[in-house]
C-alpha cells in the first residue's frame, strides 16, 4: 500500500512552529550581518562578488547567524584566466555557506542577486574562443559565471532563506563548447542545497535564466519525515537545463511553486524538465510531496523520474502543461496524482505485478486542449495514434475517478491498466485503446478497441453497455 503521505495541517503546524521558536530562541543573541558590511555597494552597477564571499565566509566561521539584504539589486559573477580545477576561465564564489550548527537565516528582502553580462559558459581555449570536442567530453577549458548564486552544504542547524530574486545571465551569456555527456552540464544554479540534517525552509525565491538549474537539491539519506523541509512559493522559469533538480533526500514538501520554461533560452540541456526527480550515486529519495504547484512550457518534461533510488511522490492539484514534450513521466514506484490536472500526454507510468507499487492517478483530468496551454500548443507524443497516456504494456496503473477529454488525439494506449468510476471522451477519428480492467461505472465515448479487456461493474462504450 502507498504510503500516505497527507500531512495533518496541526500536526504541521505545531512542528513548523516548534522549530521556528526553537530557532527564535536560539537566535536571539546571534550576530546580524550585512553584505555592505563586507564592502558590497548593492548599486547594480559595482560587481559585489567579493563582498559576498566575505560575508559568507564571516557566517560560516561563526556557526550561523542571521543575514539581512536590502531591496535593491546586487552585481555578481565574475571570470578569471585560470588553468586550475580543469577551469579556463573559473567562477566566482559567491554566498557559500557550510556547516552551520546554529540556525542560518537569509533574509532577501525583495534583493535581486544579478548576475554581469558577457560572461562565458562552456568550454573555452585560452584565447576565449568556443571549442567543440566530441561528446561526451570531460576535459579542462571550462567557463562559467558562478557555481552557484547560494549554497548551502552540511550545515546541522536549521537553515531560512526567504525573498529572493536570483537572476542568471540568460541569453546574454557567451556560449563555448559542450561538456558533460550531453549539452552543458556545467554547474551555474541558482540556489543549491547540499547534505543538511537540520530542517530547510525556502521561500518566495525567484530563480531564473540560469544556465544549469534553478534549485539543486542533493539531500541526506536517514532524515525521514521529522525534520521539516518545506519550498514555498518559488518560482523556477527560463533556466537551461531544469527548474528543479532532486538528486537526493527525505521529506520535501513544495508549496505553489512553478517550475516553467527550461530550455527556452540559448542554453539547452537535456532532459529540460521542469522537475527532473533523479536519485544519484548511493543517495536516495523518498516522501516528496508537491501542493499545487505548476509544470508548464518545458522544452523537456513537465516532471520526469525514471532512475536511481526513487520513491513515495505524491503530487495534490497540481497542473502540468506539455507543450513539446510530455507532461508527465512518472517511471519510478509509488507515485501518485490526487486532482491533478494534465494538459498534453503523459508517459512511462511506472507499472508493475503489485498495484500498490503502480503509478495512482485519482480524480485526475486529462486533455489535449490548446486552451490549457500558455503557447497554444500541446504535445501528444510520438505514437501514431497520440494517446493522451501512452502507457504500452505497463501493468496495474489506475485512474481512478478520472475524467480524459481528447479533442485532437486518443484516448490512453494501455493494455494493463485499471480504470475505475471514469470518464473517457474522445472524437471518432482515431481509434483509442483503453484496454485493461474496468471496475465500478464507467463511460466512454468515441471510437475505441477495448478487446481483450476485463469489464467489472458497468461499461458504457457510446451509450451501450458492453459485457465482458
Amino acid at each position: 500500500m502507498i504510503r500516505t503521505m497527507t500531512i495533518v495541517r496541526r500536526s504541521f503546524l505545531a512542528a513548523a512552529l516548534a522549530t521556528t521558536l526553537g530557532s527564535a530562541v536560539r537566535a536571539a543573541n546571534q550576530r546580524e550581518f550585512t553584505p555592505e558590511e563586507y564592502g558590497a555597494k548593492g548599486d547594480g552597477v559595482t560587481n559585489d562578488s567579493l563582498a559576498m564571499l566575505r560575508l559568507s565566509t564571516a557566517v560560516t566561521a561563526r556557526g550561523g547567524g542571521t543575514v539581512v539584504f536590502r531591496k535593491t539589486t546586487y552585481l555578481v559573477g565574475g571570470q578569471g584566466l585560470s588553468l586550475s580545477r580543469g577551469y579556463m576561465f573559473p567562477p566566482r564564489d559567491l554566498l557559500k555557506f557550510h556547516s552551520c550548527s546554529q540556525p542560518l537565516i537569509i533574509r532577501g528582502n525583495g534583493a535581486q542577486l544579478k548576475c554581469e553580462v558577457g560572461l562565458r559558459y562552456g568550454v573555452f581555449d585560452q584565447s576565449g574562443e568556443r571549442i567543440d570536442y566530441p561528446m561526451p567530453y570531460l576535459g579542462p577549458g571550462l567557463a562559467t559565471p558562478y557555481t552557484a548564486m547560494i549554497e548551502i552544504e552540511g550545515c546541522t542547524g536549521p537553515v531560512t532563506v526567504t525573498d529572493f530574486d536570483l537572476m542568471g545571465p540568460g541569453d546574454s551569456i557567451l556560449l563555448g563548447g559542450q561538456y558533460g555527456d550531453t549539452g552543458w552540464q556545467i554547474r551555474s544554479a541558482g540556489l543549491v542545497l547540499t547534505n543538511n540534517r537540520g530542517s530547510e525552509m525556502i521561500a518566495r525565491i525567484r530563480t531564473h535564466g540560469h544556465p544549469l538549474d534553478g534549485i539543486m537539491i542533493d539531500g541526506v539519506n536517514g532524515t525521514g519525515t521529522s525534520t521539516v523541509r518545506t519550498i514555498t512559493d518559488v518560482v523556477a522559469d527560463g533556466n537551461g537545463r531544469q527548474g528543479c533538480s532532486i538528486v537526493g533526500g527525505e521529506g520535501y514538501t513544495f508549496l505553489r511553486c512553478h517550475f516553467n520554461r527550461t530550455g527556452r533560452g540559448k542554453v539547452r540541456s537535456a532532459p529540460g524538465a521542469g522537475l527532473d526527480i533523479e536519485a544519484e550515486g548511493d543517495k536516495r529519495i523518498r516522501d516528496l510531496a508537491f501542493v499545487d504547484c505548476r509544470f508548464t512550457d518545458n522544452l523537456g518534461c513537465g516532471m520526469v523520474a525514471d532512475s536511481g533510488d526513487t520513491a513515495r511522490v505524491r503530487f495534490t492539484g497540481c497542473i502540468f502543461v506539455g507543450t513539446t514534450s510530455w507532461s508527465a513521466w512518472p517511471s519510478m514506484p509509488h507515485f501518485q496524482f490526487d486532482r491533478c490536472k494534465f494538459v498534453g500526454a503523459v508517459t512511462r507510468a511506472f507499472g508493475h505485478q503489485d498495484p500498490t507499487r503502480a503509478t495512482q492517478f485519482v480524480g485526475c483530468v486529462f486533455t489535449d486542449d490548446p486552451a490549457g496551454s500558455p503557447t497554444g500548443k500541446v504535445y501528444r507524443g510520438t505514437n501514431a495514434d497520440r494517446p493522451i497516456a501512452d502507457l504500452s504494456t505497463s501493468r496495474n496503473v489506475k485512474f481512478d475517478r478520472c475524467r480524459f477529454q481528447t479533442a485532437h488525439g486518443a484516448l490512453p494506449w494501455s493494455t494493463g491498466a485499471i480504470y475505475k468510476d471514469c470518464v473517457m471522451k474522445q472524437g471518432f477519428r482515431t481509434t483509442g485503446h483503453p484496454r485493461g480492467t474496468f471496475v465500478g461505472t464507467n463511460s466512454i465515448t468515441g471510437k475505441v478497441d477495448i478487446s481483450g479487456s476485463a469489464i467489472i461493474g458497468i461499461l458504457t462504450v457510446n451509450g451501450n453497455r458492453v459485457r465482458s
